[in-house]
């Protein structure tokens, strides 16, 4: 979520953000093509407990790519699946794999496939 680098978030989500470190040294996980990042990211996101908060504050943002409340977004809509680009291996890579984080109910519409 980066909540250090985000004045519109209340100070109470911002504090008790898992991805708050203080220090932006997290900005780049979070803005990343990488699936590793990508990964790494959601995994933070998977831990916090303003979750649902920080996705319904990106979307009512209009937030255009990044993860936001342990969702991938591209062009301002959640991104179902991501993988590397260029042809799927035959075999799955380990490292390919992104944590599942289900989409809360209410916020369903916002899915797009890949």
């Amino acid at each position: 979520m980066l909540a250090e680098t985000l004045d519109d978030i209340s100070p109470a989500v911002r504090a008790d953000a898992a991805c708050n470190d203080l220090n932006a040294t997290l900005t780049g996980v979070y803005f990343s093509e990488e699936l590793q990042d990508i990964a790494m990211a959601k995994s933070i996101c998977s831990t916090c407990p303003v979750i649902v908060e920080c996705l319904e504050g990106a979307i009512e943002r209009h937030e255009p790519w990044g993860v936001w409340g342990g969702q991938m977004f591209i062009n301002g809509k959640i991104l179902a699946t991501k993988r590397r680009r260029g042809r799927p291996p035959k075999l799955a890579r380990a490292e390919d794999e992104l944590p599942d984080i289900p989409v809360p109910v209410h916020l369903q519409s916002w899915l797009r496939s890949a």
